[in-house]
């Protein structure tokens, strides 16, 4: 494709940037949009893959059809089969009338299918039927219908790895792969980043009827330096900001900074994460170390139960029964006759896995021993299910019970934040 007609291309659906990568990206899109080929377009969130879509959409000969933009992590598990085929009237509890899915709705347009890895197993070889034979059924029915539709889909996960973890399936990932187009991510545009700091600070400008912010050469350089993980996005928030706040309207690079997220800063806390595949040093997940600790505590309350009915049953050898037991003893020493928790020798890495028990058992004076024990039987009904449910309540109170943040503190998507949710009964 000639330059030219790429130029057009990014006149028209306003794109900024020169860089060969993002080039290239558009010249596959373009190319490929007279076709009715499945296009598989892959980059990390903020990068503008959704502007992709619309660039195949809006060139195709399906372009006065019907075009949806559907995020598959957004719409809960337990909906999206019916959101997407449609169900029946009295299919399901709550279908009190048939609904069309967006299917069948946008029969003859572009179905753009963004976050495709985070559509569940069971939805997935309903949409390879759709990609191989046009057929779908609708939710409470046993009625095959056709669907004209071209499936484009997105990712910033690995779906070759989902693939070997079972999480995706292989013949839907090649069906889908047939084109794939690569959008690159901001720090890999070069001088694309100084570009569109400049259009968006003219945006705003207009917007808020100020003069655009300017940026001077050390500044220009320290933007181009920045990584930016969330890519276009994060830039033009940035930008929004420092339009509204700053009264300098020409920013140095040192005030820029002010406005720059130092290294790692918007990356939720993790436990000595490696590079390769957000696990700590040990190859345990965030997840693996939570239940870890939780069954260490529910051990260590099982010990420290048997000690006690051993004391009480046994007087006389108390000192003998200590001595079998000074393992559940070895982190604390004895302060004014309490027994206090010693400074721990660990290292900041190896701190998560010292006993929870050995934490929490921090000034117990000697004649409580009893108060212990009870504590412990109280505790015996520990469960996972019990500290998730727990966890989930802090996380939806913590942020006000806006489901999408508070997926993210657990570290988890919003679909299964919402199946825990039916599952633990805490609607309302």
């Amino acid at each position: 494709m000639k330059e030219s007609e790429i130029q057009s291309i990014k006149l028209r659906f306003g794109i900024i940037g020169n860089s060969p990568l993002l080039n290239q990206a558009i010249n596959v899109a373009a190319q490929v949009a007279s076709t009715d080929m499945s296009v598989l377009i892959t980059g990390e969130s903020g990068s503008g893959k959704e502007s992709f879509s619309k660039i195949i959409h809006h060139l195709s000969k399906r372009k006065h059809g019907q075009f949806i933009a559907i995020n598959c992590g957004a719409i809960p598990e337990g909906t999206i089969d019916s959101e997407l085929f449609g169900h029946e009237k009295g299919s399901f509890t709550g279908a009190h009338e048939a609904r069309k899915g967006y299917f069948e709705v946008t029969d003859g347009g572009t179905i753009f299918l963004d976050e495709i890895g985070e559509m569940p197993v069971s939805t997935q070889a309903r949409l390879l039927r759709v990609l191989e034979n046009g057929e779908f059924i609708k939710v409470g029915s046993s009625k095959v219908q056709k669907t004209n539709v071209r499936v484009i889909a997105a990712t910033n996960v690995n779906l070759v790895g989902a693939v070997q973890n079972k999480k995706f399936r292989e013949d839907l990932y090649y069906r889908l792969n047939t084109v794939p187009i690569y959008v690159p991510p901001l720090r890999e545009r070069g001088s694309d980043i100084e570009l569109l700091f400049r259009k968006f600070a003219f945006d705003f400008g207009e917007q808020y009827r100020v003069e655009p912010i300017k940026l001077t050469e050390d500044a220009k350089e320290l933007v181009n330096k920045f990584r930016f993980p969330g890519n276009i996005r994060q830039l033009k928030n940035i930008v929004e900001q420092i339009s509204v706040l700053e009264m300098d309207r020409t920013l140095d690079a040192v005030k820029l900074a002010q406005y720059l997220p130092s290294d790692n800063s918007y990356l939720p806390a993790t436990i000595n994460k490696s590079e390769s595949g957000g696990q700590d040093k040990g190859g345990f997940s965030e997840r693996d170390i939570l239940y870890k600790i939780l069954f260490e505590m529910k051990n260590d309350v099982t010990e420290l139960k048997k000690l006690v009915l051993e004391m009480l049953n046994n007087e006389s050898s108390n000192t003998e029964i200590l001595q079998e037991h000074k393992n559940l003893f070895q982190n604390l020493e004895i302060v004014d006759n309490k027994y206090t928790e010693k400074p721990s020798r660990e290292s900041s890495d190896d701190a998560i896995l010292i006993s929870p028990a050995q934490r929490n058992l921090s000034t117990y004076e000697l004649d409580k021993i009893e108060d212990i024990a009870h504590e412990a039987e109280e505790d015996d009904s520990l469960s996972i299910e019990k500290k998730e449910k727990e966890l989930i309540i802090r996380a939806l109170r913590k942020n006000k019970n806006k489901r999408k943040y508070a997926a993210q503190d657990l570290g988890i998507s919003e679909r299964t934040l919402y199946r825990k949710i039916k599952q633990y009964e805490l609607e309302d």
